[in-house]
């Protein structure tokens, strides 16, 4: 782990894998995450050809806060941490929570950005057309109504649940699991990816619950930027069982930038995204298909 000291002293999390030379592509972590999520092993990447940044947004792990921030703020920092490991271009890839951010990227930093893909994204909170809430767990839907009223009982909450994950990660994951569909339980079950999620929650609100509420109330409000500004290219992946960001709103964004694509998969769920990652990486890198080897 890494960290870049912003202007006015902010720091920045960040871990870079894969080749040294390769192509880059900056992640976008699940919420609550970090740096430290799941990803493609190391030497995977290298034979991929990919040089993976992967950074904990404000008030996850050893970021550090940056309170109000909105989706479109994921743009600067980005841009700082280009700027710090000499990246002229680079693709962006963001998972669930991360989805939104990595398209905040690709519409304000249309000279920096290649190439945008998001997985089991979800769409803006005032998505016309869209019902917004529909098939999603009952547990989601209680958070984001909490943040749709001011977010005071949602901070109360995701502090309350930052609390016990710090006690004990597995918590957070045995709660999901009551929710989750058959199709997401078996991907859970691999012990290597119950692994790395566990190991992401931890780092995640290690700090506290501040980058978890900011999320939440970043992606219920205004984005700060306009789908219609993204030109590059952009793939969309989500599982049809999804049930914490359900399909749906994979399907509104494809239908909302220009020339993009979405493959929506029948018989997958939201933490399929894991097993497919790799797949959208190298199409960002435009280095093919993925290796043989497991991510």
């Amino acid at each position: 782990m890494h960290q870049l000291v912003m202007a006015g002293g902010r720091r920045l999390q960040y871990e870079v894998s894969g080749k040294p030379d390769g192509r880059p592509v900056v992640l976008h972590h699940g919420m609550p995450g970090s740096a430290s999520g799941p990803k493609p092993r190391n030497s995977v990447l290298y034979r991929a050809g990919i040089r993976l940044i992967c950074y904990s947004r404000p008030g996850y792990g050893d970021s550090t806060r940056r309170e109000r921030r909105t989706v479109a703020d994921a743009a600067d920092d980005v841009l700082a941490l280009a700027g710090a490991l000499g990246l002229d271009r680079f693709a962006v890839l963001g998972r669930s929570g991360g989805g939104p951010h990595a398209l905040a990227c690709a519409a304000l930093l249309p000279e920096r950005v290649t190439r945008a893909a998001a997985l089991v994204s979800f769409a803006p909170r005032d998505a016309i057309g869209l019902d917004w809430y529909r098939d999603m767990a009952a547990s989601n839907q209680h958070s984001y109504a909490a943040a749709e009223d001011g977010g005071e009982l949602l901070q109360g909450q995701l502090r309350h649940e930052s609390d016990r994950v710090n006690a004990d990660p597995r918590h957070l994951l045995t709660r999901l699991l009551r929710e989750m569909p058959g199709a997401d339980r078996r991907i859970v079950a691999d012990p290597g990816i119950e692994s790395q999620l566990l190991q992401t929650y931890a780092v995640a609100v290690r700090a506290g619950a501040g980058g978890w509420i900011d999320d939440m109330l970043a992606l219920s409000s205004d984005w700060g930027f306009d789908l219609g500004d993204i030109r590059v290219p952009v793939r969309f992946w989500h599982g049809a069982e999804d049930q914490f960001a359900p399909a749906s709103h994979t399907r509104w964004l494809a239908e909302h930038i220009a020339g993009a694509k979405a493959e929506i998969e029948h018989g997958k769920a939201h933490f399929h995204a894991l097993t497919v990652m790799l797949d959208l990486m190298c199409w960002l890198a435009a280095t093919g298909s993925a290796p043989r080897a497991a991510a």
